[in-house]
């Protein structure tokens, strides 16, 4: 396998570096988000003109950008890769998208049946790699089932904590896998507490949203293969990526992606405008943009049927206010009523069933078009986080 150019890690806010060498939560001078820094020229020199053929037909394909350096611990369940499709038939029935290209990039064909596969197909591998013996964190559902099927093919002890009313479907996915699950009444913000509690008492590695640096590495693999599916140079891009939101990793992980191969000569400096959706019923990161803040402030009495973004609070809150602004795009809210139709409606025109969080992205083009942020004519890619069959069905 080629070898990964990872040479240490970097605080997003305050800029401190530290070891790879060893298991890392989050900064420890200011506790914010930790990116994993790469020798891009060193890369560059390698690979001066991005190829990829012959490589494997998952995430790991790119494992000169990923940080995963021992071979043993690549282990893959064929994550990554999904298929980008077009949704020629629904176009013109999104609000005036009729003009335009609409795709959808559908995470719902990785293992385990969401994007969350990517984030912690990498987390893992690298807690394998550093010696860790047993993972934890909380999770709306998803990222819970992922995170118990790539510690059950590492052979490392899994423990999830997620709310009670989360989708029965994952919280049976854990149990299969044969992680622990820890049901609690309340939001994800609870599960956090509890595993952040386990954490200390008994040594658990904590695997939450971007409070350690590896699973925004796998999720930026997203970026990757939009990049080399539009054909790498200047003219690569879509013109919008909508993204629904709750801790916000898919999205800072594709901006992280854009920045290094930009630096790698590998494209361009044009970006997608990114948008932001989320419910009506939790709405931090969309209230934070409105206000021109730089953090969101946690929400309170959160609810939506969209259980993946049903996130009150996210400590990465600043990277994504930063890649919204910065690409010139936007934040928005759609109703769970509107997420239901847009299931349906994205069900009986292009055939893929979409989760709730994915579904929402659908709905939200109809106000992208109304207040003039689309004009009908850009090509834009959906991000259909995962699939609807782990869902009760729209009623």
């Amino acid at each position: 396998m080629p070898r990964s150019y990872m040479v240490d890690l970097v605080c997003t806010a305050c800029g401190a570096a530290c070891s790879a060498d060893e298991p890392q939560g989050v900064c420890a001078a200011c506790s914010k988000v930790l990116y994993a820094r790469y020798d891009l020229d060193a890369l560059r020199t390698a690979m001066p003109i991005p190829d990829f053929s012959g490589r494997s037909d998952d995430l790991w394909r790119y494992r000169e950008l990923l940080p995963v350096r021992d071979d043993r611990h690549a282990v893959s369940l064929g994550e990554g890769r999904t298929p980008l499709i077009s949704l020629s038939r629904a176009a013109a029935d999104a609000g005036g998208m009729g003009r335009g290209a609409l795709l959808v990039k559908d995470e719902g064909a990785n293992p385990t049946g969401s994007f969350k596969a990517r984030g912690l197909s990498m987390a893992v591998a690298r807690a394998a790699e550093l010696g860790v013996g047993h993972v934890a964190l909380p999770s709306a559902g998803n990222a819970g089932g992922a995170a118990a099927a790539f510690a059950a093919a590492h052979g490392l002890a899994c423990h999830v904590a997620m709310p009670r009313d989360a989708p029965a479907a994952n919280q049976d996915e854990v149990r299969i896998y044969g992680a622990e699950l820890l049901l609690v009444d309340g939001l994800i913000d609870a599960a956090g507490r509890l595993i952040r509690e386990h954490a200390a008492a008994d040594g658990w590695f904590d695997l939450s949203t971007l409070k350690e640096p590896y699973r925004v590495e796998g999720k930026k693999t997203m970026g990757i293969e939009l990049a080399e599916a539009g054909g790498w140079g200047d003219d690569w891009c879509p013109d919008v990526i909508v993204y629904p939101t709750g801790g916000g990793t898919g999205i800072v992980g594709m901006w992280k992606a854009f920045a290094e191969l930009e630096e790698l000569g590998w494209i361009g400096s044009r970006r997608p405008r990114m948008v932001v959706v989320q419910s009506d019923g939790c709405a931090p990161i969309v209230r934070a943009f409105e206000a021109g803040a730089d953090h969101a402030e946690p929400w309170t009495d959160a609810h939506t049927l969209a259980s993946g973004i049903r996130v009150p609070a996210a400590i990465g809150d600043y990277l994504i206010l930063r890649a919204v602004r910065d690409s010139g795009g936007t934040a928005l809210t759609v109703s769970d009523e509107e997420i239901t139709q847009a299931q349906l409606t994205m069900a009986r025109l292009t055939g893929i069933y979409a989760a709730p969080e994915g579904a929402a992205t659908f709905a939200a083009l109809p106000h992208l078009v109304a207040s003039g942020f689309l004009a009908g004519d850009e090509r834009v890619v959906l991000f259909n986080t995962g699939t609807g069959l782990k869902y009760p069905p729209p009623a």
